[in-house]
């Protein structure tokens, strides 16, 4: 807590498996995973949570990650706006997954106190997140879409893409 007793930490992200709202079987949490407000997450059977990862719940909304499902070492879910991971989806090392962001209220307010805008990201089933993508509020990624190592991804993808750049661009169609 700091001085004066007004702000309180959202805890040390410990796992406690019997918080969460939803966990299936054979869910695997790597040593150094963190989980916050694990309450509003709702994970399926059979996925990997990589070492070092963080599933930052919210008190307002939702994360659900289907079964089947793979999350590599050193990836950031911020749910705020809601994610939903659907199912078989692979999502490498180091992805970063937003759900919100903080309102420009022009230049003589600080964006760190200005309002939080949340957005949902949606993650269709059988997607693969290539290393170190960065996922933006309010993107939805189609079914079986690829997304590059390093890319960006600002707006919507296509199912059966795939994109990779910053921003993110299509490459080409899955065959």
């Amino acid at each position: 807590m700091s001085p004066g007793g007004q702000h309180a930490s959202h805890g040390t992200g410990e796992l406690q498996l019997d918080r969460f709202k939803a966990l299936g079987s054979n869910v695997v949490f790597e040593p150094g995973v963190l989980v916050f407000h694990p309450e509003t997450i709702s994970m399926g059977s059979n996925i990997y949570v990589g070492h070092n990862a963080i599933l930052k719940g919210y008190y307002k909304s939702e994360m659900q990650i289907g079964d089947d499902s793979w999350i590599g070492q050193q990836c950031m879910f911020h749910s705020a706006g809601g994610l939903y991971i659907g199912k078989k989806v692979g999502i490498g090392p180091g992805v970063g997954i937003l759900t919100s962001t903080h309102e420009d209220q022009g230049r003589f307010v600080p964006l760190l106190t200005s309002p939080l805008v949340a957005a949902e990201v949606v993650i269709e089933d059988e997607c693969d997140l290539g290393w170190g993508t960065i996922v933006l509020p309010g993107v939805t990624i189609g079914r079986g879409a690829l997304v590059g190592a390093g890319s960006v991804v600002t707006s919507d993808v296509e199912p059966y893409s795939v994109v990779a750049g910053v921003p993110a661009k299509l490459l080409r169609m899955r065959e």
